[in-house]
């Protein structure tokens, strides 16, 4: 009776254990919980320009004539998929060559990669400056792009329209994580120096908030894992596919050869 009593006991908390590690791994930041406030370092968040980028130049001052030639012609781009269809007319944009230069006009190569959108502005307004007076610069980047994937509830690309961008803001976007998706370890992707690298990230702890690659740049890269629950039952539903599929292999063997032998007896 007494080892009966105490077997109880130790599958009660076991159970408890499971359903309280379940719980946390469904939060972020656990180890700030209970604490009502704080803070973190910052980090830089601002994006490098880097080829094939797409950038949005315009150029005013008090005067709009002096600089009307330093903004590119605007044109009526056709939709690809219907060419009898366009879209409104739009100002053209530059296109970051694979020497990291854009051909500005009237001042000639500019180059920009490695720069920020602001370090372009007043690279520009420092050059255009020296033709017209007071120039006004607006800089902006079209194809901030990034895409999440995995344990996420809208798995895609997110076009982005601001450059302070952190991974918090990507998995909000894409909907959250499902209860599936392993928050202790967050893959990111990220092209540097011309090689694919990767980071892990873990939402569990507020030292992501402070972590170099906790803002986002272009054509980054989040992977959800799923966790361990999510790995099992795809496992248990793969056996169990594999499972009928033998069964019905065998009922299907078993009754052609009923079949045969039926034919057989009656013959």
């Amino acid at each position: 009776m007494k080892s009966r009593f105490m077997y109880l006991v130790v599958c009660l908390a076991v159970m408890l254990s499971a359903c309280s590690t379940s719980k946390n791994s469904l939060t972020y930041f656990e180890d700030i919980q209970g604490i009502e406030s704080g803070s973190v370092p910052s980090t830089e968040y601002s994006v490098k320009i880097i080829p094939n980028d797409e950038l949005f130049i315009t150029v005013t001052s008090l005067i709009p004539q002096a600089t009307a030639v330093y903004n590119l012609p605007i044109s009526n781009p056709g939709i690809l998929e219907v060419l009898n269809v366009t879209t409104q007319p739009q100002q053209q944009t530059f296109i970051v060559d694979k020497a990291g230069d854009i051909d500005f006009p009237l001042v000639g190569k500019v180059h920009v990669e490695g720069l920020t959108t602001q370090q372009i502005k007043e690279k520009l307004v420092e050059l255009i400056g020296k033709d017209v007076d007071d120039p006004i610069v607006r800089v902006e980047l079209m194809n901030f792009r990034v895409n999440v994937l995995g344990e996420v509830k809208k798995p895609g690309a997110v076009s982005v329209r601001r450059e302070r961008y952190s991974v918090l803001d990507a998995l909000a976007d894409a909907g959250d994580l499902t209860e599936f998706g392993e928050r202790s370890n967050v893959l990111l992707i990220r092209e540097e120096n011309g090689a694919k690298t990767y980071h892990r990230l873990n939402l569990n702890e507020a030292s992501t908030l402070s972590s170099p690659y906790f803002y986002m740049q272009q054509n980054d890269v989040i992977y959800v894992e799923p966790n361990e629950i999510r790995k099992d039952n795809s496992k248990y539903n793969q056996n169990n596919a594999f499972k009928l599929s033998v069964i019905s292999t065998i009922v299907s063997a078993c009754s052609v050869i009923a079949s045969l032998v039926i034919a057989l007896t009656v013959k």
